[in-house]
């Protein structure tokens, strides 16, 4: 990758993907940053990237703009660089901010990229759901997949309303994750064990399982099914789960991500568009 990279707010996210690219070669000195945090300038300043508190700086010699603020933020940060938009690839992984309020904020500007991405990313480790609209090329595709690989899997998908999905499964899908290790651990600790000793055998379970998910050739079920002897343990847990419909209950917690996820990106069209 040869382009220069602009990141418009340079907090976690942002450093996740600034250093996956810096160790696969990119150098420090094609990256710029725009953040107005004195902490975060410093930081980055340290590993020699271009820091700035000037947005409408920061784009002018970027090749691609990674749009890395809050939502909320996102009128007063893009509306200034409205007219500044030559040919940048603009890359947004603002939650909730669809391609239409890029564009809106943008003044019609529309070579704009979206992404889902998730905390695992801070671990190298994220899986992020990209969409961009027929128009985009495959040379901006490739770009943007190569950003986000710096810090885990990418997925592409080919509707915009598909990202609501993304959010419910992957983006939002750590706290699931977290939630049943809590779980696990109180269990164990209930059934005698101390916290350290239940949360570093959850802990461990945990990366296991999504290791042999992640190596086998065979899909979940039947990893559950090959541990599953009759009559044993295992069976005892999963018949619980099964009777009290925990497969039910998480096909229903993700059903209501996807439709808050729908629901965030609208409220905020109509917040942004009412600034």
């Amino acid at each position: 990758m040869d382009q220069n990279i602009t990141f418009i707010g340079g907090g976690n996210m942002a450093q996740a993907l600034i250093s996956g690219m810096i160790a696969r070669g990119l150098p420090a000195t094609r990256i710029t940053v725009s953040d107005p945090v004195p902490e975060i300038q410093e930081i980055l300043r340290q590993q020699d990237i271009n820091v700035t508190d000037n947005n409408a700086e920061a784009i002018a010699n970027a090749d691609v703009v990674v749009v890395a603020v809050k939502p909320q933020m996102l009128a007063d940060v893009l509306t200034p660089l409205a007219d500044l938009m030559t040919n940048q690839l603009v890359i947004s992984i603002a939650a909730g901010a669809t391609i239409g309020i890029f564009k809106s904020l943008l003044g019609g500007y529309d070579r704009i990229i979206r992404v889902m991405p998730n905390t695992p990313a801070l671990v190298q480790s994220g899986a992020h759901g990209l969409y961009a609209p027929d128009y985009i090329g495959q040379a901006d595709r490739d770009v943007a997949s190569q950003i986000m690989a710096a810090t885990g899997l990418t997925i592409w998908v080919d509707s915009e309303k598909k990202i609501d999905a993304v959010t419910a499964v992957s983006g939002s899908g750590p706290a699931y994750f977290f939630y049943m290790m809590e779980a696990m651990i109180q269990a164990g600790k209930n059934l005698g064990l101390d916290e350290k000793t239940a949360s570093a055998l959850t802990l461990q379970t945990a990366l296991g399982a999504a290791q042999m998910a992640i190596t086998s050739e065979n899909t979940p079920a039947q990893l559950r099914r090959n541990v599953t002897s009759p009559n044993g343990t295992t069976q005892a847990a999963i018949e619980t789960f099964d009777h009290h419909q925990v497969s039910q209950h998480i096909q229903a917690a993700l059903a209501a991500a996807e439709k808050r996820s729908a629901t965030l990106a609208e409220e905020l069209a109509e917040k942004l568009n009412t600034k």
